[in-house]
């Protein structure tokens, strides 16, 4: 059991890594997308890319998991609100905003689990 949810927490934490990275890698995508109603335009983009690939790096060595996973979902949750939510009132960004609603929502979920799951695990280990 112990290397499935090994397995699952890296399998979970490595699209993050690629997401943060795609921050970088494809800024001009989501300045373009994005900066009209992000605070700081660009810089908030490198910031969360940043975020993304510290939480994975953080949920793959199994360090401050349940910390990380939390803000995880938190920056998740920020996603929602201020991106997917409102995409969904443009009739051309429908499809996408509510797919992209969808993968975030279930992507919150699993890090919430993840921290559910570290925060059962020390309170029985007491």
């Amino acid at each position: 059991m112990k290397n499935l949810t090994t397995i699952g927490r890296i399998l979970f934490a490595l699209p993050f890594a690629i997401f943060g990275l795609n921050h970088f890698l494809f800024l001009n995508f989501y300045i373009g997308n994005y900066s009209s109603f992000i605070p700081l335009g660009p810089y908030t983009i490198m910031l969360t890319g940043v975020f993304m690939i510290m939480a994975s790096i953080s949920i793959i060595i199994n360090k401050y998991i349940e910390l990380s996973t939390i803000l995880l979902a938190l920056l998740l949750f920020i996603f929602i609100v201020t991106i997917h939510i409102p995409g969904l009132f443009h009739a051309e960004k429908f499809q996408v905003a509510l797919i992209e609603l969808f993968k975030d929502t279930s992507l919150m979920g699993g890090a919430l689990l993840i921290s559910g799951m570290v925060r059962e695990k020390k309170s029985s280990e007491q």
